[in-house]
């Protein structure tokens, strides 16, 4: 079974007991959500699409940890001006299981 889910504008293909990592979320860690923005259902070969959503569909998943990501460097230059900027980022994520989809 897998499914197609919206979270927090990104969508993920998923499928029960995987980790994914995502956008912060605003929850506890160890929290368990049930995300009803589900685009896409598979099961047994039998497809269901909706239109946007599925209004029957819930996936239900927990918060497992929260974390930050990589560092992302960014430079700026501009060549014979002596001008130089740098900067750094990093993403905060969270990650979560899908328990079910149904």
């Amino acid at each position: 079974m897998i499914a197609i889910v919206n979270i927090q504008g990104q969508q993920f293909k998923i499928s029960p007991q995987q980790k994914v990592y995502v956008h912060r979320l605003q929850a506890n860690e160890g929290d368990v959500l049930e995300l009803d923005s589900v685009m896409l259902v598979e099961d047994n070969n039998q497809v269901r699409i909706g239109q946007p959503y599925l209004a029957d569909t819930k996936v239900k998943v927990k918060v497992l940890n929260h974390l930050k990501g990589d560092k992302v460097l960014v430079f700026k230059k501009k060549r014979r001006k002596g001008y130089q900027k740098m900067n750094g980022h990093r993403q905060s994520f969270s990650k979560i299981l899908v328990e079910s989809i149904g």
